[in-house]
């Protein structure tokens, strides 16, 4: 075999040659093929397309479970805020005395009526502007109805508290 500049042997008999030739063929072969590969732009953007749907439902696999498993914690905890909130409420109704409790209902069954006289003079004597801002001053009320009951009722427990220790 003699060799060329590229630093390969070549072939010298017909049966070496014949050999040469049929692997240069098979290179070349694959070579074409590859780029045939490259070249086919709708199969590779099909192949990709297939590998990011398969990558999104993983994905969205993955996203489900951790929301359902988000959602799972955040019931609990929110049960366990609510059957604390409840037990807090019972620890304080069964703290405060009878007589207080009655007294309480009957100052806020005085207010309620006292507020529905209140309501019918100002119907009938309010300017228009002024029942309008204070219809929205009632929505906010009714909004916030909780705090506002807990603030009165405090303030309640709180004079009578001090109003029994003077008396």
């Amino acid at each position: 075999m003699s060799e060329p500049s590229d630093g390969k042997q070549t072939a010298t008999t017909p049966g070496e040659v014949r050999e040469q030739v049929e692997r240069t063929r098979a290179e070349l072969g694959e070579t074409v093929q590859a780029l045939a590969d490259k070249a086919d732009v709708k199969a590779r953007a099909k192949d990709k397309g297939v590998e990011v749907k398969e990558r999104t439902v993983e994905v969205a696999g993955q996203a489900k479970e951790k929301t359902a498993e988000v959602a799972g914690h955040a019931a609990a905890k929110a049960g366990e805020l609510r059957a604390r909130a409840s037990k807090a409420a019972h620890a304080v109704q069964d703290k405060v005395p009878e007589p207080v409790r009655d007294r309480a209902a009957q100052a806020a069954d005085q207010v309620r009526d006292t507020a529905a006289k209140a309501g019918g003079v100002w119907q009938e004597k309010a300017p228009e502007p002024l029942r309008q801002q204070t219809a929205q001053g009632v929505r906010l009320a009714r909004e916030n109805r909780a705090l506002i009951l807990a603030a009165a009722s405090a303030a309640v427990l709180v004079w009578l508290t001090v109003r029994h220790r003077k008396g």
